[in-house]
Parts: structure tokens; sequence; C-alpha cells
């Protein structure tokens, strides 16, 4: 695609601003793997049905392969490597590794994510299909708002243990 069609602008991921020159149609998603080399976010349908590409977006869990880059310029992008370091992990990261809620991991970076947004969602009081007054977090309420992150590997029950864990 000639420069004249491509937009320049910034893109604030993980605390650091990014000024990139892509395609306008350019999806989050592709911005973080193809421009930034941030690969924790995964391509797996392209459609926003499996939560692969699971990130955060000023604190809200989005599926990144939905949302074009240049829409973000204002907002605070958090991706699966911007949530811990080896040395500290994120809550949510050392349960899923303590209770084993991953076999091939394709999922999990979307997963981790998703369940950091969910967590937040229940602190900040946000119902679900299964919530009927203030949300207490059981396992069928974990499993009703991660029902959204698929995992073929059917690692579920080790990644609600890790939540619910993470949430205590």
């Amino acid at each position: 695609m000639p420069d004249s069609a491509r937009e320049t602008f910034p893109l604030r991921v993980n605390g650091v601003t990014h000024h990139l020159t892509v395609d306008p149609r350019t999806t989050l998603l592709d911005a973080l793997r193809e421009h930034l080399s941030l690969t924790g976010a995964k391509k797996g349908c392209d459609h926003g049905q499996c939560g692969a590409c699971t990130v955060l977006l000023d604190g809200r869990r989005v599926n990144s392969c939905l949302i074009l880059a240049i829409s973000q310029q204002n907002a605070q992008i958090t991706t699966i490597e911007g949530l811990g370091t080896p040395e500290d992990l994120h809550p949510v990261q050392r349960e899923m590794l303590e209770h084993d809620g991953f076999q091939c991991g394709y999922c999990t970076p979307g997963q981790v994510c998703s369940a950091v947004g969910m967590l937040a969602e229940v602190n900040d009081g946000w119902p679900s299909a299964v919530t009927e007054d203030t949300p207490e977090l059981s396992r069928e309420e974990v499993r009703e708002r991660m029902s959204g992150n698929l995992c073929r590997c059917g690692a579920y029950p080790n990644i609600v243990d890790a939540i619910l864990e993470a949430a205590r």
C-alpha cells in the first residue's frame, strides 16, 4: 500500500507510547503483533468469538481483532506482556501456573487478560447472566463471565480454580 494511504498515530501500549504508520484498516491485534512485536495476544478466529486476542483497553477487556488500532489513540492498552514480569507475575498469571490452568498455552494470554478484566468488573459490581444482586464470585459466576474465552484443550476447571484463587 502506498505511504499516502497510511496514517501515523500514537498508540499507548503497556505504558509506552509508540508512533505507528499503518493502513487505517489495521486491527489492534495486527498492530500489536506485526508492528510492535507483542505476540502474546493470538489470532484465533479473527471474528471476536474465541477470546484468544483479548487485551485490556483502559482496564476493560476487549477482543483486539475487532477494533481498529487507529481508533485507540487516546486509550491505554495493556497486553499480557504488560501485566507482570517473570520475576513479579500478576496474581492471575501466578495462579494459572499454580493451578495448571493451561495445556497448549495458545489461549492463555487471552484467558489471563480476560480474567483480570473480569475481576475488575466483579469488583465494580457489574452483573452477569447468573448474578442476582451483588456479584459473588462462585464457580458458576466465573464460568459465565469467562464464556467468551475458549480453550480447545478443555482446561476450564483449572482456569476457574486459578481465577478464584487469584481473586482471594
